[in-house]
C-alpha cells in the first residue's frame, strides 16, 4: 500500500495558489484559514501558508539540465500527465523544462516538465507508461 504525503510550504498569495493548484493543476481543496488552505494533490495533502517561499537554486544536475533545488512534484500515469501537460501548455505556462521524455527506450523511461507555482515554487511532473520501471537503473 502507498501512503500519502503531506507537504506545507508558503505561497504569497492564497487566492492565487487556489486558481493555480486547483483550476490548473486539477487539485481538489480542502480546509482552509485566511492564512492557509489545504489541497488533494494527486491523493496526498498540500498546505499551502502565507508566508515568504522558500529559497531555490538550479544546482540539481539531470542529464544536460540543471533543475531547481528543492523541488517537489508527483509521478503520474501517462494519459494522466498527458493531460495536466496540455492544460498547462494552453494556459501558456512558462517551463524550466517543456514536457519531453527521459532515458527514451531504456528502463526508467519516463517523461517530465519543470514549471513554477505563481509563487515561485518548483515542481517536477513525472509521468510513466509503466510504473515497474520508476526505480529502475
Amino acid at each position: 500500500m502507498t501512503y500519502p504525503f503531506h507537504l506545507a510550504f508558503h505561497v504569497t498569495d492564497l487566492d492565487v495558489a487556489r486558481d493555480f493548484y486547483g483550476q490548473v493543476l486539477g487539485a481538489t481543496e480542502g480546509r482552509s484559514t485566511d492564512t492557509w488552505v489545504d489541497f488533494d494533490f494527486f491523493g496526498h495533502q498540500l498546505s499551502l501558508h502565507l508566508g515568504e517561499p522558500f529559497p531555490n537554486a538550479a544546482t540539481g544536475k539531470v542529464g544536460d539540465h540543471m533543475v531547481p533545488m528543492p523541488h517537489f512534484g508527483v509521478v503520474l500515469p501517462l494519459p494522466i500527465w498527458k493531460d495536466l501537460s496540455n492544460r498547462l501548455t494552453a494556459r501558456n505556462t512558462e517551463f524550466i523544462i517543456p514536457p519531453s521524455v527521459r532515458f527514451e527506450g531504456e528502463p526508467g523511461e519516463q517523461w517530465t516538465m519543470f514549471f513554477r507555482d505563481p509563487s515561485g515554487n518548483p515542481i517536477e511532473v513525472k509521468g510513466f507508461a509503466d510504473f515497474s520501471g520508476m526505480f529502475e537503473k
